[in-house]
């Protein structure tokens, strides 16, 4: 179940949204009293309510706005106990001053703001001894371990516990909750106005993630990279388990590379079963695999994980999307399979994807040269794949067949940017843009009015999607779907 927060000013407000909510399905609304601007009305705010609620009236110390004397919240919160509300959020450390009352249910709670404390056990124990019905911990996650440790307490605990790590590293302890037997967990109306790091709107909650079908039997998928919020890949993988018909969930993992090799370690606690990899991890990972796809070895960076058994096994997608992408647009260019036998191609960038492509491109011929922004990066690229690089200032002096950009150059938000001007493109040139949000980057925008053969980053995003798809599961992914769930994710309405 999703509880979720209302903050609101005003009373009318505050009331509009229950009902909204309920009306969109949601079971349980924490109304935050401590938003309201002058005198709070309990009444008002609780006759004829649409659904259960939870009370919470939180001090600034503990992240709230109470402006107000201890003696007047502690008075709202015994008032509410009163009026029968169905759950009343107390602090550990005023909960021995509420008495329990009819049948309101309490929850003991507590909020650190700065880190998930290493006693997080014996914490529990203390918020355990003030008769609750359930415990709430919300800490803030500093490493991606913290997920995993308040999890595990969850897991364990006698008393139902609602344990969240806070901030966008935290963000899978929220979506997992339910897997580990947490009674709720927490959503805000609204993505733009989260009451908490790291919270999710319900919509979020419900339509991405679909929450409340995730069950301790739910198998678990992710993209791991940093940052990684911008990452449409939840929306597309989801939709597809969903279609299909498939127990699973795919989430976001912020992991820092510090944090990485722990992780790993962590990922089958958490249920983890394949992980889609991206910046800056689609190197650092090779380390740690197992076994490993024959691409391997010449594209020297895997974008895909899979675990069974305590090994982890790396496979690369991008490397068959981009080919595939690049054959299908040659191919509708010149009405047959164009070859890229001996054409000059231009790779922009020296990470994970630039490397996929320039090995593929190679393997097909082309005469491959790299231009970082990182001149070491694309010195280092070009060394191993015996190819050529040119200095990223001087990338006009060189007159490709074909260009490929693998730099986030001209990604949402910053769609005002381009990697290559327009000007040096040709009619005779194939552009390929490996950014997928937006689809039409300037560059896309450009090279088309130039008349050049363009594949656009959704065709290999998609692709490589597919592919993983059939990696995690063994099925054939529902493609058009997942184009569709990305295009619509990339057009004007977005989460």
């Amino acid at each position: 179940m999703i509880c979720v927060s209302i903050a609101r000013g005003r009373h009318r407000h505050v009331m509009a949204e229950h009902r909204h909510l309920v009306q969109q399905g949601a079971q349980l609304v924490e109304l935050r009293l401590d938003y309201i601007g002058g005198e709070v009305n309990l009444k008002r705010l609780l006759a004829d309510r649409p659904s259960p609620v939870v009370i919470t009236c939180r001090r600034e110390r503990d992240g709230g706005k109470w402006a107000g004397t201890d003696e007047q919240r502690l008075m709202l919160l015994r008032s509410a106990i009163a009026e029968g509300v169905e759950y009343v959020d107390l602090e550990d450390d005023i909960a021995s001053q509420i008495p329990r009352y009819g049948k309101t249910k309490r929850i003991i709670s507590l909020h650190d703001y700065r880190k998930t404390p290493d006693d997080l056990n014996e914490i529990h124990a203390r918020l355990a001894s003030h008769d609750p019905d359930i415990i709430k911990l919300a800490t803030t996650a500093n490493q991606s371990h913290d997920n995993l440790r308040m999890l595990e307490l969850v897991a364990r605990s006698k008393v139902p516990t609602v344990g969240i790590c806070m901030g966008d590293i935290g963000t899978p302890s929220r979506l997992l909750a339910g897997r580990f037997g947490a009674p709720f967990t927490f959503a805000t109306f609204h993505h733009e106005r989260t009451l908490a790091p790291g919270q999710l709107s319900y919509q979020q909650m419900t339509d991405i993630y679909h929450y409340d079908q995730i069950d301790a039997q739910t198998t678990v998928y992710g993209v791991i990279g940093d940052p990684i919020g911008h990452s449409l890949s939840p929306m597309v993988h989801n939709a597809a388990f969903r279609r299909q018909g498939i127990n699973a969930v795919y989430i976001p993992f912020r992991v820092p590379r510090e944090h990485l090799s722990q992780f790993l370690e962590d990922a089958p606690a958490l249920g983890i079963k394949g992980l889609s990899v991206t910046i800056p991890h689609k190197e650092a990972v090779l380390k740690k695999l197992s076994s490993s796809d024959a691409t391997m070895t010449g594209v020297g960076a895997a974008n895909t994980l899979l675990f069974d058994n305590g090994k982890i096994a790396g496979f690369n997608t991008d490397y068959q999307a981009a080919l595939d992408s690049l054959e299908q647009a040659l191919e509708a260019h010149y009405g047959r399979k164009g070859s890229l036998e001996g054409q000059a191609a231009l790779v922009l960038g020296a990470g994970g994807a630039a490397k996929a492509i320039a090995f593929g491109l190679k393997q097909l011929g082309a005469v491959v040269t790299i231009a970082g922004r990182t001149g070491q990066r694309a010195q280092q690229l070009a060394d191993g794949l015996k190819c050529k690089t040119l200095d990223w200032n001087n990338r006009y002096a060189f007159q490709p067949d074909l260009l490929v950009n693998c730099t986030p150059v001209g990604m949402h938000p910053n769609v005002d940017a381009t990697p290559y001007d327009k000007h040096h493109l040709r009619p005779s040139m194939v552009v390929f843009d490996t950014v997928y949000n937006p689809e039409n980057t300037l560059l896309i925008k450009d090279a088309r009015s130039q008349s050049c053969t363009v594949v656009t980053g959704v065709e290999m995003f998609v692709r490589q999607a597919c592919l993983q798809f059939k990696l995690f599961t063994g099925q054939e992914a529902p493609s058009e779907l997942m184009r569709d769930v990305l295009k619509r994710a990339t057009g004007p309405a977005k989460y």
